[in-house]
């Protein structure tokens, strides 16, 4: 499971804000739907499944999100350094 979140940040990594708030949002929502949550647990513990599953599914889509961001940091230097190369 923990792949599917990095695969997921890595593919939305270019619009991270959205990537971020969507992993935080669609991954309990995945626990929920799938069967993972049993709804005889007591509150608490749902609400802690919850929550501490939309908090490594926001640090597993920020994993992945790190390969295109790299990307855009060096895409970005790249037209740096040819813009004053150029210049000169």
């Amino acid at each position: 499971m923990i792949p599917t979140m990095i695969l997921f940040g890595a593919v939305t990594g270019w619009w991270w804000r959205v990537a971020l708030v969507g992993a935080a949002v669609v991954w309990p929502v995945i626990l929920a739907v799938g069967g993972v949550i049993d709804w005889s647990w007591p509150f608490w513990q749902i609400a802690g499944t919850l929550v501490g599953g939309s908090i490594l599914a926001v640090l597993n889509a920020a994993l992945g999100m790190l390969l295109p961001q790299a990307v855009r940091w060096g895409i970005r230097m790249l037209r740096r350094k040819h813009a004053v190369a150029a210049a000169r």
